[in-house]
C-alpha cells in the first residue's frame, strides 16, 4: 500500500485505490502504514474516506503498523477512534467472524 510520504501528491491515489477495492466488493481493508515516513491531513482524509466507503457497505477499514509519525498523527486528530490498529492483516478481522 502506500509508501513515504503519505501526502497531498499521493493522497489521491490511496482513495482511489481503496475506492475501487471497495466497489469491488472488499469491505474489509487492511492498510498497511509500515513504510508511511510521514503523513498529512490529505492522508488522513484518504484513509478516513475509505473507513467510511468500507462502512457503508458493511464493512470496515484499519490500519496496521503505523510509524512513529503517523500513529502521533493519527493520535493528536483523534482518528484513531475511528481507525484502530491492528497487529495483523490475517487476524484484523477475527473478532467479527
Amino acid at each position: 500500500m502506500p509508501q513515504g510520504r503519505l501526502d497531498l501528491a499521493a493522497a489521491a491515489g490511496l482513495d482511489k485505490q481503496l475506492s475501487e477495492l471497495v466497489n469491488a466488493g472488499h469491505t474489509r481493508l487492511v492498510v498497511d502504514l509500515s513504510d508511511v515516513e510521514l503523513i498529512d491531513s490529505s492522508g488522513l482524509g484518504a484513509l478516513v474516506s475509505g473507513f467510511e466507503a468500507a462502512r457503508a457497505c458493511g464493512g470496515d477499514l484499519k490500519i496496521m503498523s503505523p510509524g512513529e509519525q503517523a500513529a502521533l498523527v493519527l493520535e493528536l486528530t483523534n482518528v484513531n477512534r475511528l481507525l484502530h490498529t491492528v497487529a495483523s492483516a490475517d487476524t484484523a478481522f477475527d473478532d467479527l467472524s
